[in-house]
């Protein structure tokens, strides 16, 4: 997946988002939801028993997933969202189109709390969110939406 951006006021703003291969945007998306999914599986919560997934599509088309990874300190636990994010920027990946993030909760549509929200708003404003139950349903809503009036790199001048 190519992404055409453009920067304003220090954060990347999407233009347009094209597919260099066959594969549609639908499949992608579904690719998106399934990582995030098998990623959820692997998630480490002895504590609250609350297993996160969460997989990042990067502007070049790379899927990165991340799971939630619980301490005895609670203070230390880092959520699914955080973990992929710094996977990916670990990897040199810094520009994001999409995130699908799901736990086991089968009624309702689950966002990411506001930390995540911030630390996504940090890579900028124009994501799409793909909130995902465990049965592979998903509601797409943005970043923009989950968090507005966000404090983002802008507010520093950068």
């Amino acid at each position: 997946m190519l992404i055409n951006c453009k920067k304003t006021g220090g954060v990347y703003q999407r233009t347009t988002l094209s597919f260099p291969t066959e594969m549609s945007d639908h499949e992608k998306v579904k690719e998106l939801v399934s990582k995030c999914m098998q990623a959820r599986d692997m998630a480490y919560c002895p504590y609250s028993r609350f297993p996160v997934g969460a997989a990042i599509l990067t502007v070049d088309g790379a899927i990165i997933t991340g799971c939630n990874v619980e301490n005895a300190s609670f203070g230390l636990t880092v959520c699914a969202e955080r973990t992929a994010i710094q996977r990916a920027v670990a990897k040199g990946h810094r520009k994001f189109i999409a995130i699908a993030v799901t736990c086991d909760i089968k009624d309702s549509f689950v966002g990411p709390c506001g930390a995540c929200r911030q630390v996504l708003i940090e890579f900028g404003t124009d994501w799409v969110v793909y909130l995902t139950k465990p049965d592979g349903s998903y509601k797409e809503t943005s970043l923009k939406e989950l968090l507005p009036l966000a404090f983002s790199p802008a507010h520093l001048g950068n």
